[in-house]
């Protein structure tokens, strides 16, 4: 990374860390949502942009944080922090159990397996008494956004040191062998298995955290929230359009759709669900590797990128 973009950055995190000292109410929660997103765009980010394997299962992590906090609370009276560790260890336990068997399909045969474990899961969930069953459990309030944005700012930040880890680590060349050509990664002498069961589970502790602290903020849980596809949906979006397989690409993406999809919902509510279906058929034919590749290629190309894309994809 060069120096300016350093800088670059920290003037960011600055100016991010300034948010609940200096912005309305309202702004703060927008934050909060904001940087959740971030993170679980983040975490799919590494099993999806490094590893090449398009998972629709982390919302299934998310979930599963989110009930980790809210059984530890609500049911064991525990603390927050004991909370999110049992989250994180069912969010492993479950990569773990689960992994193996399903990321031994590749492509759309994965992604529909994955598709499948939102639903099974919360049908799950729904005949556990210790979980609400579909009632669902409610959380003891905790009317502290400013310390809510605290941890979800350092979640992503942790989340982003990890991605960026992976950009020099051995084992991030090795998830980025398996997608550019798993068959000859194995051949080179990589475990292909370990590794991406590793990227699985490193992707799904992120989601499981942003879970917990979702789950806390706003105070409620039941399965159909826990497990929602649609969110699945979002970060892949988020990922792809800010530019999937890149350390700051899901932030970018996260932020801006974010920020739009805001804006419509509160000026446009007739369209705003429209808006994310919308946004990946656009970026997919006009930009299919995001706007962190597009910002690199433009002032090369110029308005040509958008056609050369078009092109190369055959449309």
């Amino acid at each position: 990374m060069k120096t300016w973009q350093k800088l670059v950055v920290a003037l960011v995190f600055v100016l991010l860390a300034g948010v609940p000292w200096f912005g309305s109410d309202v702004l703060v929660q927008f934050g909060i949502n904001a940087l959740l997103l971030a993170v679980l765009a983040q975490g799919w980010n590494v099993i999806g942009g490094y590893t090449g394997y398009p998972s629709f299962g982390n919302s299934v992590f998310y979930g599963l944080g989110s009930y980790g906090v809210a059984i530890a609370m609500v049911q064991w009276h525990l603390p927050f922090a004991a909370g999110m560790a049992f989250g994180v260890l069912l969010a492993v336990v479950f990569a773990l159990a689960l992994g193996v068997p399903v990321l031994r399909l590749r492509g759309h045969y994965f992604a529909i397996a994955t598709l499948a474990l939102a639903g099974v899961m919360a049908a799950i969930v729904s005949n556990i008494p210790l979980a609400g069953q579909n009632i669902g459990l409610v959380l003891p309030p905790l009317n502290d956004d400013r310390l809510f944005y605290g941890l979800a700012l350092g979640l992503l930040v942790l989340s982003t040191l990890v991605v960026w880890w992976l950009t020099k680590s051995r084992f991030g060349f090795g998830l980025i062998a398996i997608r550019e050509n798993e068959d000859g990664a194995t051949v080179m002498g990589v475990n292909t298995t370990l590794y991406k069961v590793a990227a699985f589970t490193i992707s799904g502790v992120m989601s499981a955290l942003a879970g917990g602290i979702h789950a806390y903020w706003i105070t409620f849980l039941d399965p159909e929230s826990a497990f929602d596809i649609s969110l699945n949906v979002k970060m892949i979006i988020m990922a792809v359009f800010g530019g999937a397989g890149t350390v700051f690409g899901p932030i970018i993406g996260a932020f801006s759709l974010a920020a739009v999809s805001e804006w419509l919902s509160s000026e446009v509510t007739s369209i705003a669900s429209l808006f994310f279906g919308a946004v990946i058929v656009a970026a997919v034919v006009f930009m299919p590797r995001g706007l962190t590749h597009l910002a690199a290629r433009i002032r090369q190309r110029g308005w040509r990128y958008f056609g050369d894309n078009v092109r190369e994809n055959r449309l």
